[in-house]
């Protein structure tokens, strides 16, 4: 908690100096965008300033520059009760995101009617100036302190883990992409988006005539790619199997069908991309404010799956966390409570897929549970309820009971707490690139970028 407490005018005297330091970031420059109405791109974070086609460092706006002033005249010389009667400025140099500023006020004078005059200046690390000038302000004239704890705290909403997702993707090799049945707008154009960012290369698998349709009807041209002429979406998921196990393909992206009828094309004995472990979703989730990528499994394949079976869950969740830079990925097999209750049998599974972590049944992660959701992922929570554990409050993988509870989890994340999804099927042959038909733009780039990557991790080993 800030307690912040004034000087009186009474006990203000000439020369009084205060000062604070405060770090740029993107998101201040964001919230000064929403906030103030002033769009201007070249304050914005991954935008084009210049015009040669590359996203440029946003430069700090000039304005919240300067009212980082206000802050110390307001916070600490002379401190709550302070009011604004005028301030005048002149800005010398520019101030980037990451840079640290330096604000310094000095009281130069004292005039009638309570009015103090600050010398204010706005300096980087290096001491280079930024802005200086004059603050007028009317001082406080009895003695305040101020505890600032009910402040809301504020959450932007940007996507930074599937961006830097995105950037380790992109100098990839193009992962030849089997895509069936792209014959509506979003799944043609999310395969070509993806294709853009040289992250696929797109074989369309379907009725040529509807996919040419649906070409036009958004304006693109798919002279450049590959279409393969199949009829009926049975047939279409079968061709694109045969192109991965001939060779020609290194992922399958599912279009304008049904997940059931993918998967059954995946898991046929004969001819599929079965291999001995168990197939298994991953949402791989972009929280706003969670400062890592988080993992959630089994939203998608397995309804109630067996203790066996969440033994490859989780090593499929794993594998994926490692092929996205997570060296040693946390799971938490969550339940209602963090303790064995013999009357929750999901308590018992948990705790013997832990065991099993511990006596490398499961490996390259760190596995506990039974966990709560709220000590699985909040430090505090777990703290408070006495729980010692790596992965308590931090983990990376939230393995959940079944089906119903995976997907409740990740549809709550998406539509309450604004994250993105994107969404990959793992132990068959070939990642599995699973969208919605409720994904975004973002969504689906994420989802080609966490296949190109896994792609590439199981190629490595």
């Amino acid at each position: 908690m800030n307690t912040y407490s004034n000087t009186p005018w009474d006990a203000l005297e000439i020369g009084m100096e205060a000062s604070a330091r405060r770090l740029c970031r993107a998101e201040d420059f964001l919230v000064y965008a929403s906030s103030s109405g002033n769009h201007n791109p070249v304050h914005l974070p991954k935008e084009d300033h210049d015009g040669d086609g590359q996203p440029d460092e946003p430069i700090a706006p000039s304005m919240w520059v300067a009212s980082l002033i206000s802050a110390v005249l307001g916070n600490q010389l002379p401190g709550p009760g302070t009011l604004y009667r005028g301030q005048n400025l002149r800005f010398l140099g520019r101030a980037h995101a990451g840079d640290e500023l330096t604000v310094t006020i000095r009281l130069a004078e004292k005039k009638p009617e309570r009015l103090a005059v600050f010398a204010t200046t706005v300096t980087k690390a290096d001491g280079t100036p930024v802005v200086e000038g004059e603050a007028t302000v009317v001082a406080p004239e009895t003695k305040l302190s101020f505890a600032a704890d009910d402040l809301p705290g504020l959450t932007v909403q940007r996507h930074v883990h599937f961006d830097r997702l995105l950037e380790l993707a992109e100098p990839l090799p193009a992962l030849p992409t089997a895509v069936v049945c792209p014959d509506d707008p979003k799944s043609l154009g999310g395969a070509l988006l993806a294709a853009e960012h040289t992250l696929i290369t797109p074989i369309l698998v379907g009725d040529e005539a509807k996919i040419r349709a649906t070409g036009k009807d958004i304006g693109v041209d798919l002279a450049p790619f590959e279409i393969i002429n199949v009829v009926g979406d049975a047939a279409s998921a079968a061709c694109a199997i045969q192109l991965v196990n001939e060779g020609r393909a290194g992922a399958v992206m599912k279009g304008h069908l049904h997940t059931d009828d993918l998967l059954r094309a995946i898991v046929k004995s004969d001819g599929g991309l079965r291999t001995r472990r168990r197939l298994s979703h991953v949402f791989c989730m972009d929280v706003p404010g969670l400062d890592h990528l988080l993992m959630i499994t089994d939203a998608a394949i397995n309804i109630a799956p067996e203790l066996h079976e969440k033994v490859d869950i989780i090593q499929n969740a794993i594998d994926l966390g490692r092929a996205l830079g997570v060296e040693a990925p946390k799971v938490a097999v969550l339940s209602a409570v963090e303790t064995v209750n013999p009357k929750l049998p999901s308590t018992i599974e948990a705790a013997a897929l832990a065991k099993m972590a511990d006596r490398g049944q499961i490996r390259g992660g760190i596995v506990d549970g039974p966990l709560a959701m709220d000590n699985a992922v909040d430090e505090d929570a777990a703290r408070t309820k006495g729980i010692r554990s790596l992965v308590a409050g931090h983990a990376d993988i939230l393995m959940a009971p079944n089906l119903e509870s995976a997907n409740m989890i990740a549809k709550q994340l998406t539509f309450l707490a604004h994250a993105e999804a994107g969404g990959l099927v793992l132990g068959a042959k070939c990642p599995v690139i699973l969208s919605s038909r409720a994904d975004d733009d973002k969504a689906r780039l994420a989802s080609c970028a966490v296949a190109a990557l896994y792609h590439q991790w199981q190629m490595d080993q």
